[in-house]
């Protein structure tokens, strides 16, 4: 960089930095700046020479990036009180343009380098609350979150990524009581992120808000383990309190952190000296990496010193903002935590007058009351009734749970005022850039075919293997797997070597052996891959050709299409010198694995990554499965099954940042294990449990809009939105239930699919006699449709014999059908009442669609029909209710002719299109007992076909008071 372009960058840093707040005009503040720095800075101080800039710049330009860092805060502002336009629109960019003063080309030059962030922005299902904090208003001293947003700058962090973790953490610290309010008030939260996504990152942004707002004792609850106990503690002890609040005056090797390599390193964060003496306030630690809560009362009992004025309360600003904050990171443990309320129950500080925080990190995991209700001795569950002891002594405490699996903090009584239902508000944080989770080793709705599937377009075939043992002695598939482990540790090498990488960019590299809860399972395991590694023979030429076969087959052709930027070897030659070293990192001291389980917690000492790399093979169960994060996890082997979703999807370790080897990641996983005399598919399970979380996460989306600065739905009347795919995985514990029932669910321009079919033959025949008629009145030939979307390359087409049905009609026989609960359907149906009354004015008629096969293939008479219609194979799979019906294929025309898509360039398709025109398509099922007569004959008997229906109602069908949702709430409290 020139001398001229330094002075220009720190020109518009200092004119940027008059403008935190919004933005003003930018070449008075240049020129006011230029004022004090000469004649040269004067020639730079003028828009003629920032356009002139921006046309030559790169968007990695030092001046870029200043202004990337400040426009994506205008971008994220929420509220800000100088637009009235919505965060991350074109027209938020347009205004900070107006008001910048900049002329229409530079402004379109700076969108170009720097475009406006389209990230998604947490989600919020809150109740009706007092606004009190604004970040830049506030009365405390703004010390700690300023502090951290640095550290994540430092750790590499975009501007988008910090902004939105501003913003996602205000939506949080809103929420909570005022610290300094007069009435003390208990605010209960619930944030919902994905497994292994950062929600540390967020809960710690929280705790330095909340912190400078002025709450001054913060409780963390971290895991049920010593060791999660103490990653969480050096994670906020690393990023937040600081090398001067650990030390307190003492010499830093006498540190407890003085073995560990970063705080050697000076990767732990410096404020410069105590921040009290620096204008700030102290973080007083009550516990350390290595010992958790004690019964020790001076750090507590100080409260009381620290007011400043001893005739006020400690909430009183005069006091709150003058004293220190302590913080403690507690295992959930019943013994620890009795100490805690013990020494609470002793200081004579009021406990009334202390704005106290608590963080629940994986709050649905020992937190939650697993009594039965219905038992009249019923008491709570040990670390339920400690947090509920904590809630009742201290009035000012606020409750904040963080999970993945959110089912069974949703599924909690209402009605019970000391436990912690997330009564104020649900946070549903946005899925992460560069986050590889469950979506992404799934093809869901994916519009290519099967059979046209490549590792380029399917993340199955890229990144799945499955596991299908002949027998208990087959180790054919683990054998790959240990060799899938060792190419891709030499391929991580070689991008070191090539891409000119640090030689901490790879500082772990893990391999993940999931396949049983029994400890004792755990070491025969180990034994048994032990000896399978010992008889590899990987510096061998055998050795050698086996990798050179598995690199041909797999390797190098997913990376070839999905490894980016990344160096990766065009033959096994040039991968094969770095193959022994790879080896030599796993295995040199003799022991390539490490066992973790509950047998002691020896094995987690083994596997700290905070002190060591590792480049491991990591064997373990249910103690791997919360918040245990195993760093550079790139093959995982899982054969072990869970009875409910929650379970099962904290199982996922594979999920998380994979920077620098996404293209490597394997996940090699049973698709036949035992589960007494079946067989269960985990792959498919996986795929439940993400179509469930998915449509959770959805129909959050959409109940969080306020309508008249109201909430549609409360905490305590989310419906429960819970899906359950598989009959034998159930979303969360049996012995938790929710309270909340959907009355009617209003669904313009969303696909809906019953799938509640009955499974008596009575029944069957029934529904069959409804729609036969409809299915005889369709057209003789079929219609080509197709809809072609602008980010995908095929067009998703299909034919379809077609026809049309007045509303009445299409009502009439929804009123007439048959299920096996009529729960599923009745807030549909509802619905659909509402929307065909003529006097709405939403529905004008129904274009039926039967969509029919090319090939010719499974086709039937159906009852007594006089002609074929295809039919579909689908089988039951959460007990008498069916998964998917319908096909990805056939739902964007239909979505497109109900005015649900944009236009999609085919005229066939357009020319159906009405606004106030809904979509029905129909689907004969054949299940799995009947098909192979079907086959033979050609028939299927009106009791032996499932007529199954999905529809798309107009996208103008919408309640003129934009509510979507109605709802009751069955209260235990209530009767």
């Amino acid at each position: 960089m020139t001398n001229t372009d330094a002075l220009r960058v720190h020109l518009h840093r200092s004119a940027l930095a008059g403008m935190v707040r919004r933005p003003k005009n930018l070449r008075r503040a240049l020129a006011y700046h230029a004022e004090d720095e000469g004649p040269e800075a004067a020639a730079l101080a003028n828009d003629e020479d920032f356009r002139s800039v921006l046309r030559a710049a790169a968007s990695t330009d030092p001046l870029v990036e200043l202004w990337r860092k400040q426009l994506t805060q205008w971008d994220y502002a929420e509220p800000a009180d100088w637009t009235g336009t919505a965060p991350r629109t074109d027209s938020r960019r347009e205004e900070i343009g107006v008001l910048l003063g900049l002329p229409a080309e530079t402004a379109a030059l700076l969108t170009a380098l720097v475009p406006v962030p389209r990230a998604s922005s947490a989600v919020v299902i809150s109740d009706v609350f007092t606004p009190w904090y604004a970040p830049q208003s506030v009365q405390g001293l703004s010390w700690y979150w300023p502090a951290y947003r640095r550290v994540l700058q430092d750790k590499g962090w975009s501007p988008e990524a910090v902004a939105g973790l501003d913003q996602a953490t205000d939506r949080v610290v809103e929420r909570l009581a005022d610290p300094t309010a007069l009435t003390a008030y208990q605010s209960k939260g619930l944030v919902v992120g994905h497994v292994q996504s950062g929600k540390t990152a967020n809960f710690t942004g929280v705790v330095a808000k909340a912190m400078d707002a002025g709450y001054r004792l913060v409780i963390v609850l971290g895991g049920t383990l010593n060791l999660l106990r103490a990653q969480t503690q050096r994670r906020l002890d690393m990023e937040l309190v600081g090398r001067e609040n650990i030390l307190r005056g003492a010499a830093a090797n006498e540190s407890d952190y003085a073995d560990d390599p970063a705080w050697t390193r000076g990767d732990f964060l410096a404020h410069g000296g105590m921040p009290s003496a620096l204008g700030g306030y102290d973080i007083i630690r009550m516990t350390t990496r290595d010992r958790d809560y004690r019964s020790l009362l001076q750090g507590i009992v100080a409260l009381e010193a620290e007011k400043q004025e001893p005739a006020l309360p400690l909430n009183d600003p005069r006091n709150l903002h003058r004293s220190h904050a302590r913080l403690m990171v507690v295992k959930k443990n019943k013994s620890v935590l009795g100490k805690l309320v013990k020494d609470l129950q002793k200081i004579k500080t009021p406990l009334s007058e202390i704005p106290v925080l608590i963080i629940d990190d994986e709050s649905d995991e020992a937190s939650v009351n697993t009594a039965n209700p219905r038992r009249s001795d019923a008491n709570r569950t040990a670390i339920n009734d400690k947090i509920s002891e904590l809630l009742r002594m201290l009035p000012r405490a606020q409750y904040v749970g963080y999970t993945a699996t959110p089912f069974a903090n949703v599924f909690i009584d209402p009605s019970d005022s000391e436990d912690i239902f997330p009564k104020d508000f649900i946070v549903a944080l946005p899925r992460p850039d560069g986050y590889m989770g469950v979506q992404d080793f799934h093809d869901l709705d994916s519009p290519v075919a099967p059979e046209d599937r490549t590792v380029a377009n399917s993340n199955e075939l890229a990144h799945v293997r499955d596991i299908r043992l002949i027998d208990d002695e087959d180790c054919t598939d683990l054998r790959e797997a240990l060799d899938m482990f060792v190419l891709t540790a030499a391929v991580k090498l070689y991008r070191m070597d090539h891409d000119d990488l640090d030689d901490n960019f790879y500082r772990h590299h893990t391999m993940l052996v999931h396949e049983s809860v029994r400890t004792q399972d755990h070491h025969e395991l180990r034994e048994l891959i032990d000896r399978l590694w010992a008889e590899s023979r990987y510096y061998s030429a055998v050795g050698h050709e086996r990798l050179r076969k598995l690199f041909d087959s797999d390797i190098a052709p997913v990376s070839r299409v999905r490894a980016g930027s990344w160096s990766t070897p065009e033959h096994y030659d040039d991968l094969a010198p770095y193959v022994g070293v790879a080896v030599m990192r796993v295995s040199g001291d003799g022991e390539p694995t490490i066992v973790v389980n509950g047998d002691t917690e020896k094995g987690y000492g083994e596997a700290d990554f905070d002190r060591r790399s590792l480049w491991k093979i990591i064997i373990g169960g249910q103690k791997l499965a919360r918040g245990f994060t195993v760093e550079g996890l790139t093959v995982t082997y899982y054969r072990r099954r869970a009875n409910n979703a929650s379970t099962l999807m904290q199982m996922g370790r594979w999920f998380g940042f994979r920077e620098g080897y996404r293209d490597l990641v394997r996940l090699y996983v049973g698709r036949g294990e035992k589960a007494g005399t079946k067989e269960v598919d985990l792959y498919e399970a996986f795929e439940a449990i993400c179509r469930d979380e998915e449509s959770f996460r959805t129909q959050l989306a959409q109940y969080s809009t306020w309508v008249d600065g109201r909430p549609q739905v409360t905490p305590a009347g989310v419906p429960p939105l819970v899906a359950q795919h598989l009959p034998w995985l159930r979303p969360t514990s049996k012995n938790k239930m929710y309270n909340t029932r959907v009355v009617e669910l209003a669904s313009a321009g969303k696909w809906e699919e019953p799938t509640a079919y009955p499974t008596e033959s009575v029944d069957l025949a029934h529904n069959t006699g409804l729609w036969l008629p409809v299915l005889e009145s369709l057209g003789s030939t079929t219609t080509p449709l197709s809809y072609h979307y602008d980010t995908e390359q095929q067009e998703r087409s299909f034919d379809a014999r077609t026809g049309r049905l007045e509303p009445e009609r299409f009502l009439e026989l929804a009123d007439s059908m048959r299920w096996t609960t009529d729960q599923q359907f009745a807030p549909l149906l509802r619905y659909l009442h509402k929307i065909s009354a003529p006097s709405a004015g939403m529905l004008d008629d129904w274009l039926v669609l039967a969509p029919q096969h090319a090939t010719g293939k499974r086709v039937a008479f159906i009852g007594d029909a006089s002609r074929t219609y295809s039919w579909f194979a689908r089988d039951r799979r959460r007990g008498a209710a069916f998964g998917a019906i319908s096909e990805p294929r056939h739902r964007a025309a239909a979505l497109r002719i109900a005015g649900a898509l944009p236009r999609g360039g085919n005229r066939t398709t357009e020319e159906l299109v009405r606004e106030r025109r809904g979509v029905v398509a129909l689907y004969p099922v054949v299940e799995s007992r009947h098909r192979e007569a079907v086959e033979n004959t050609g028939r299927v008997a009106a009791e032996k076909v499932v007529l199954a229906f999905s529809f798309v109602a107009p996208a103008a069908a919408r309640s003129s008071d934009g509510k979507v949702v109605w709802f009751t709430t069955v209260d235990s409290g209530k009767g």
